[in-house]
């Protein structure tokens, strides 16, 4: 007895040490240097280490529409990422001395600081440095949240209540540089300057993945933006180039900065596009200058060229007029093979066609004509169009005047010699004036054709045979355009009348299962930002793109549907459980956050979404409709890149 009460003993002795040499071993060091902290694997940064660190703050960015201040601390090793909670009310700025004690946490991309104890003991300003790493190094992760110095030529300058958006084309790319506004800023005027900006290279990830697909550069200031080389105090002033010699090999160093060229005015969509042609050839600009002009005006444009498709354009450009009298410029009559040929490239043409259809989900006048074998689009914006637009009925032929705007096959282009390729073009209107009707629709329908053909031919097995083959060929066309009429041209997605459709279907159904339904309508935000600044290419390409990842992210058996413009609509039917509309709209917010590529670049995008849900018989289409728009109104307003649920009341609010 006592021989077992005293193994007993021993045996509890082993176990004791055992645990407190557990204890001690799982105790975690405290990491106190930026550069230990950042470089934790994510599994490591995961265990929550104590954190202790004295340095500078580089950046801190305020902003409450997101769910944390964002701060980035420097010492002598490097830098590190911050999370601060809104609830501490910190009152600290670029430049001061702080003593931050916190954990490591594997953040959205790379190790953090998180649950921060921040003390400020003083200030020193923001500190210098000679990190002065390539577009290409920023781009692959190396150089994440470091300070670091960056170098180029402002392309683009967009300017948001909070922030200054700056597009830097570098040695080796184009980087965004967002300046965070600091009270009593003067007004920028940094574009097309060289400048030297210091801030903290930040990733641009996928967060539902962890995933970085670009970077960009975050600056604390306008006091950390350096002028290296002030812009032209007048851009009217530059040497004038021929358009023919803009994308030429000796032309082409002057390309980094803005470029002179004058000629008279061919189209005109104010806020969106000048075009003009000099002696040599024809060129569009994409400028947000609204200043009327009159066709065939001498002016003057200065913009950052460069090439779309096999033409050069303008971008960011600004004009003014040359003075002189207007002389237009008159059209050249042309057929669609010669137009696809890329001789009458940004000229002003006139074609003949037939009006097959219109994008009905468009914002914009969008003909879809066929002139012999070859079908084009005919663009006229919405705020330049008028009730005669509806007068032009399918079948029509019309004869359209406008800017041939030719689009090269880019998967193509690059392949073998180099050639460019043209696959398709365009004719840019400048109003309902530049579509004359050439003939009204024949009554001679083919439905019409083939039972006049029928009756006619039924006397020989031949004539039978034929009128099948015939009739064959009719009903395939009838099917094209039906696709055509309910389907969107630019994304594929259905259209507005086929969506009211599927969702009378789908309240029916509602009523007779006793299960519920949603609608997620979804706007894009700041759209008319991306098409102004980036042209309508980067606009279709970010519908295009925000398209198949909607319909990538919802189930096979919901609807999604383009209204028009920038605005889609997902039906949910078959809802049983209400707040799995929520867990859809988050997932959407979340996936469509991730920036789309488009030339080379990245392009910033978010979406706003409201929801709406259904009980059986509670209400018909168009209330469904208003109430979801109503939602996403509200989420516009509480800061965008958000989703909001219709709630009782909302309308009215």
């Amino acid at each position: 007895m006592l021989l077992a009460s005293f193994l007993a003993g021993v045996l509890l002795l082993f176990e004791t040490a055992a645990l407190a040499a557990t204890a001690t071993a799982e105790k975690l060091r405290t990491i106190t240097t930026a550069h230990e902290a950042h470089s934790l694997s994510s599994q490591e940064a995961a265990r929550a280490y104590p954190i202790h660190l004295r340095g500078v703050v580089t950046f801190f960015d305020p902003e409450p529409s997101y769910k944390h201040a964002a701060m980035f601390v420097y010492d002598s090793t490097g830098s590190i990422f911050v999370e601060v909670p809104h609830s501490l009310n910190l009152l600290v700025r670029p430049g001061s001395l702080i003593d931050l004690r916190g954990v490591s946490d594997p953040g959205e991309f790379a190790p953090i600081v998180a649950q921060p104890q921040i003390q400020v003991t003083g200030y020193s300003g923001l500190p210098a440095t000679t990190d002065r790493p390539s577009f290409s190094r920023m781009a692959s992760g190396a150089e994440d949240g470091q300070w670091v110095e960056v170098e180029g030529v402002v392309h683009s300058v967009i300017e948001e209540a909070s922030y200054i958006n700056l597009q830097l084309t570098m040695a080796d790319g184009a980087i965004t540089v967002v300046v965070v506004k600091q009270p009593g800023d003067p007004r920028s005027n940094l574009l097309d300057a060289r400048v030297r900006i210091r801030g903290n290279a930040h990733p641009v990830f996928d967060v539902s993945r962890r995933h970085m697909i670009g970077a960009r550069v975050e600056c604390p200031a306008l006091s950390a933006v350096e002028v290296v080389e002030a812009p032209p105090e007048d851009p009217f002033k530059l040497p004038v180039i021929p358009i023919d010699r803009l994308l030429q090999w000796d032309v082409a160093p002057l390309l980094a900065h803005r470029v002179h060229v004058q000629g008279r005015v061919t189209l005109q969509w104010p806020g969106a596009s000048v075009c003009l042609r000099d002696a040599t050839q024809g060129i569009c600009a994409q400028t947000s200058q609204s200043t009327l002009l009159r066709d065939g005006e001498p002016i003057d444009i200065a913009g950052f060229g460069g090439a779309e498709g096999s033409a050069p354009v303008l971008t960011d450009a600004v004009f003014r007029s040359a003075g002189g009298a207007a002389a237009p410029v008159p059209a050249v009559p042309v057929a669609a093979e010669q137009a696809l040929m890329g001789g009458y490239n940004s000229q002003p043409i006139q074609i003949d066609g037939q009006l097959i259809s219109r994008d009905l989900a468009s914002a914009d006048t969008t003909l879809l004509l066929s002139s012999g074998r070859f079908i084009f689009k005919a663009i006229l914006p919405q705020g330049l169009g008028g009730p005669e637009t509806e007068k032009w009925k399918n079948g029509s032929l019309l004869r359209v005047t406008g800017i041939c705007s030719l689009q090269v096959d880019s998967l193509t282009a690059g392949l073998g010699v180099g050639t460019a390729l043209p696959k398709s073009f365009r004719v840019l209107m400048r109003s309902p004036a530049d579509v004359v009707v050439l003939q009204e629709p024949s009554w001679w329908t083919p439905a019409h054709a083939a039972l006049l053909l029928t009756l006619a031919l039924l006397v020989t097995l031949a004539v039978l045979v034929w009128v099948m083959v015939l009739r064959r060929r009719i009903r395939e066309s009838e099917e094209r355009f039906r696709h055509m009429a309910q389907h969107d041209a630019l994304t594929g997605l259905a259209t507005r009348l086929v969506l009211h459709d599927r969702l009378t279907v789908a309240l029916e159904a509602a009523k007779r299962h006793h299960n519920g339904l949603a609608l997620l309508m979804l706007d894009i935000d700041r759209f008319k930002s991306i098409n102004d600044t980036r042209g309508h290419h980067a606009g279709d390409e970010v519908l295009r793109v925000t398209a198949e990842r909607i319909v990538q992210a919802v189930r096979k058996s919901d609807t999604v549907a383009r209204m028009g413009g920038d605005e889609f609509v997902v039906l949910l039917p078959d809802l049983i459980d209400p707040r799995a509309a929520e867990s859809v709209a988050a997932k959407l917010v979340t996936t469509l956050s991730a920036p789309v590529p488009f030339a080379d670049r990245e392009l910033a995008v978010s979406v706003s979404i409201g929801v709406c849900t259904a009980a059986p018989g509670e209400l018909d289409p168009e209330v469904l409709l208003r109430n979801a728009d109503a939602a996403l109104y509200l989420a516009k307003a509480k800061g965008r890149n958000c989703f909001e649920v219709f709630l009782v009341g909302m309308a009215e609010a």
